[in-house]
C-alpha cells in the first residue's frame, strides 16, 4: 500500500488542486513603517522553511507535564535531543510526500535538522510562487533593513496539506523591537540614582557570595532584528558596576554572526544584566539577524534549538508580537518547539512586553485588549515588570505601568494556573475591566516579575541611565534561575527546566508579592487607559511577584 502511495505522488502533484491554505488566519497586511520596494525578480533566490507535521505531540505535552511537576515520579528526568527526535520525528510518509513535492518542482537544495521536522530550502522566486500558489514576493524596507515577503496568502497542494504546519519566510514581518526606553527622570537627593547590579542584589537579597560555581551550568540570551552587543561594553559595565561580586567580563560563546554596526541597547542590556545577576556563569549569546532577507529571525532561532544537542539551561528572550498578527498554525507549532525545549530541561523566559494590556481597535468605539505572543504561550515562563515605590530608594515594588499582561485569545488556560487565576478573578470582580475586553478562559500571563525601571546600561562605551522595559526584568530573573540551577547541579539534582508547574505550586512562597499599581490599556471611555491591577497573590500584571533569592533558593533546592 505504501509503495502505491509513493509511486502515485508525482502524478498527484501534476493535478491542479490548490485549496490547502495552511495559515488561513495569518495577517498579510504590510505593517506600518515598512515601505514597498518593488517586486522580487523571478530569478532571485529565496530561502524558505517548511515545518513538517510532527508525530506524538500529545505524548510530548504529557512528557513535559511529568518532567516539570515536582509531585511526579518523572520530575527532572529530561530527554536528550535524540530522544526528542525519536518522539516527534515526522512519519516516513510525511517526509517522503514533502520531499517528492519539492523535487517535482526541481527543488533539491534543502537542509534538515536533527529532529527532521524542519526543512530549509533554497529556490528562485519564480519556483516559490509556483510551489506556493497565491504567493507574490516583494521587497520591503524599514530603517535600512531589507526584507522579502509575500503580499498575499499562499496555499499548498491538497496532498501535501496534511503533512505541513506552515511555511516560513512568506509572512510575519519582524515586529518593532521591544527596545528598552529611556525615561528621563529629575532625581532628588536619595540613596540611588537608578538600578544597577548592586541595587538588584540589595533588593533581591543576593550576597557577594551568591555567584555561580558549578562547572556544567550555563545561560543564554537570544537577540534578533540586527541587535548586537560589544564585548568592550560588557567589560566597561563590569568595571563600573561589578566590583562588589565575582563575575565574568566576557561571554563564552556567540552563536551566529555579530554585525559590525553599533551595539543595540537591547542586546547590551540583556547581556550585562544576565551576567551580573547570574554572575560567574558561562553565558552564550544567540544572534539571529537572518542569513538571508527571506528568513524569519525568531523562527531561525527555534530551528537552531532543534539542531543543537548541547544548549544552555536558561534562555531569556525580549521578543514578542501581537497574537492577532500571527496565524494559529504558526503559534501552535512554535508552542510545540517550546515543549521540545522544556522536555530537555531548558527554561525559556520571555518578556511580557511593554504595552500593558495592549489595545486592539475592532471597530467604531469598540476595542479589546491585545495579548502578545510568545508571552501568552502556556509553555514558557513570562516575566513582567515593577518599579520601586520610591524611585530613589530600595523600597518595596509596585507595578510598572508598561508591564505586559493579560489573557490569551488563542490558548486555553493551562491546568497549573487555573486555581491561581480564578482566585484573582473572584477577588477583584468589582474592579475588573469589562469582560468584552479579555478572554477569562485564556492562558494568563505574566508568571513572575522583576524591576524594569531606570536601569543603567553601557552601550557603545557610554553609560546610559534611565533605561526601562521588561527587556530588563527578564534577564534578571533568568540570572536568578541560573544561580539556583547551579546550586541544584552541585547537589546532584536536575536543573529546573520548565518552571511554571513548580512555580504555581509554591503559591507565591519565596517571592515578594506586588499588590499596588495598574498597567495601561485602551484610551477609551470604558477603561480610560487602565488595564489590570496588581492584587495579593497572582495577578496579570506582575504574576506571583519578584524573587527573594535566599528563600526561592531554599524552596527550589528540594527534589
Amino acid at each position: 500500500m505504501k509503495t502505491l502511495l509513493f509511486f502515485s505522488i508525482p502524478f498527484l502533484f501534476s493535478s491542479l488542486v490548490w485549496s490547502g491554505y495552511l495559515e488561513y488566519d495569518q495577517d498579510v497586511l504590510i505593517p506600518e513603517g515598512w515601505t514597498h520596494a518593488g517586486r522580487v525578480d523571478p530569478s532571485e533566490e529565496l530561502e524558505l522553511t517548511f515545518a513538517l507535521k510532527q508525530q506524538n505531540v500529545h505524548l510530548l505535552e504529557e512528557t513535559l507535564r511529568l518532567v516539570s511537576d515536582p509531585d511526579s515520579a518523572q520530575y527532572g528526568k529530561y530527554l536528550s535531543l535524540e530522544e526528542v527526535a525519536s518522539l516527534v520525528r515526522p512519519s516516513e510518509v510525511t517526509q517522503k510526500v514533502v520531499r517528492r513535492w519539492l523535487q517535482s518542482h526541481g527543488i533539491s537544495n534543502c537542509l534538515t535538522v536533527h529532529t527532521q521536522d524542519f526543512m530549509q530550502c533554497t529556490m528562485t522566486a519564480e519556483v516559490a510562487e509556483k510551489l506556493l500558489q497565491g504567493s507574490r514576493f516583494h521587497h520591503y524596507i524599514r530603517d535600512g533593513q531589507s526584507l522579502t515577503r509575500s503580499s498575499a496568502p499562499y496555499s499548498v497542494h491538497d496532498d501535501v496539506h496534511p503533512h505541513l504546519d506552515f511555511v516560513g519566510g512568506l509572512h510575519r514581518f519582524p515586529p518593532k523591537s521591544q527596545e528598552p526606553r529611556e525615561r528621563r527622570q529629575h532625581f532628588k537627593a536619595g540613596l540611588h540614582l537608578g538600578v544597577t547590579p548592586a541595587i538588584l542584589r540589595a533588593r533581591y537579597n543576593l550576597t557577594a557570595a551568591d555567584v555561580g560555581s558549578a562547572q556544567n551550568n550555563s545561560q543564554a540570551v537570544a537577540q534578533f532584528l540586527e541587535q548586537y552587543f560589544h564585548p568592550a561594553d560588557l567589560a566597561e559595565f563590569m568595571n563600573l558596576f561589578g566590583r562588589t561580586f565575582p563575575h565574568m567580563s566576557q561571554v563564552d560563546r556567540v552563536v551566529g554572526t555579530q554585525g559590525g554596526g553599533k551595539a543595540g541597547l537591547e542586546a547590551s542590556l540583556d547581556v550585562e544584566y544576565i551576567m551580573s545577576t547570574g554572575a560567574n556563569i558561562s553565558t552564550w549569546v544567540f544572534t539571529n539577524p537572518g542569513r538571508h532577507e527571506s528568513q524569519e529571525p525568531f523562527l531561525q532561532w527555534m530551528v537552531l534549538l532543534s539542531n543543537m544537542s548541547d544548549l544552555p539551561w536558561v534562555h531569556t528572550i525580549s521578543y514578542g508580537d501581537d497574537e492577532d498578527s500571527l496565524s494559529t498554525a504558526y503559534m501552535t507549532r512554535i508552542n510545540t518547539e517550546f515543549m521540545k525545549a522544556g522536555v530537555r530541561g531548558i527554561s525559556l523566559l520571555f518578556a511580557s512586553g511593554d504595552s500593558g494590556a495592549g489595545c486592539r481597535h475592532l471597530g467604531k468605539e469598540k476595542n479589546s485588549f491585545r495579548p502578545s505572543f510568545p508571552a501568552s504561550s502556556p509553555y514558557v515562563t513570562t516575566v513582567g515588570g515593577t518599579s520601586f515605590k520610591n524611585p530613589y530608594k530600595v523600597t518595596y515594588e509596585v507595578t510598572d505601568y508598561i508591564s505586559g499582561g493579560g489573557f490569551s485569545n488563542v490558548f486555553k488556560m493551562p491546568d497549573y494556573q487555573v486555581t491561581a487565576v480564578q482566585g484573582y478573578l473572584k477577588s477583584v470582580t468589582a474592579t475588573l475591566p469589562p469582560q468584552s475586553y479579555f478572554n477569562t478562559s485564556g492562558r494568563a500571563y505574566p508568571d513572575m516579575a522583576a524591576l524594569s525601571d531606570n536601569y543603567w546600561v553601557v552601550s557603545n562605551r557610554v553609560p546610559i541611565p534611565w533605561v526601562s522595559g521588561t527587556s530588563a526584568s527578564t534577564p534578571v530573573v533568568g540570572g536568578v534561575l541560573s544561580l539556583i540551577n547551579g546550586q541544584r547541579l552541585l547537589k546532584g539534582l536536575p536543573v529546573l527546566g520548565f518552571l511554571n508547574p513548580r512555580l504555581y505550586k509554591l503559591k507565591g512562597q519565596a517571592l515578594f508579592d506586588v499588590t499596588e499599581g495598574c498597567h495601561l490599556s485602551c484610551l477609551d471611555e470604558q477603561v480610560q487607559g487602565k488595564g489590570f491591577c496588581a492584587a495579593p497573590s497572582w495577578d496579570p500584571v506582575t504574576g506571583w511577584g519578584t524573587p527573594n533569592y535566599p528563600e526561592l533558593l531554599a524552596a527550589l533546592l528540594t527534589k
